[in-house]
């Protein structure tokens, strides 16, 4: 009898095994792609880029962002409970939260006029 249990906790001591064996490397590219892809998702939003682009990079950047975070839950599952965990678990969901929010955004047409909130910023700023 076909057992798909066993095949399935192979599969996932190869990719926990690989996850903990190259986490330099892993790391090393993630870390500045989560937070190229999710500043490029960010400025798409604020140059209102159309839908297609935004939707694009959104799903480029959220695929790292569900990278970094299954990466470090990996770690967690083996007990290393570190800073560094923490600190990568947070960037992941910061990422993953600011590209769900720009697709928020673009899904119900809400405009960001960036320039008219740094004018008030800087006349709030003058007047206090």
């Amino acid at each position: 009898m076909f057992d798909l249990h066993c095949l399935g906790d192979s599969l996932g001591d190869v990719l926990g095994n690989f996850s903990r064996s190259h986490c330099i490397a892993i790391c090393a590219f993630l870390v500045p792609a989560n937070l190229i892809a999710t500043s490029q998702t960010l400025l798409f939003t604020f140059w209102k880029r159309s839908p297609l682009q935004v939707l694009t990079m959104t799903a480029i950047a959220s695929f790292y962002a569900l990278l970094m975070i299954s990466h470090v839950i990996s770690w967690y599952a083996i007990g290393v409970v570190m800073a560094p965990t923490f600190i990568l678990m947070f960037l992941g969901i910061t990422c993953l939260a600011i590209n769900l929010t720009a697709i928020w955004l673009k899904l119900n047409y809400i405009e960001i006029d960036i320039s008219r909130f740094l004018r008030k910023f800087a006349l709030t700023a003058k007047l206090s």
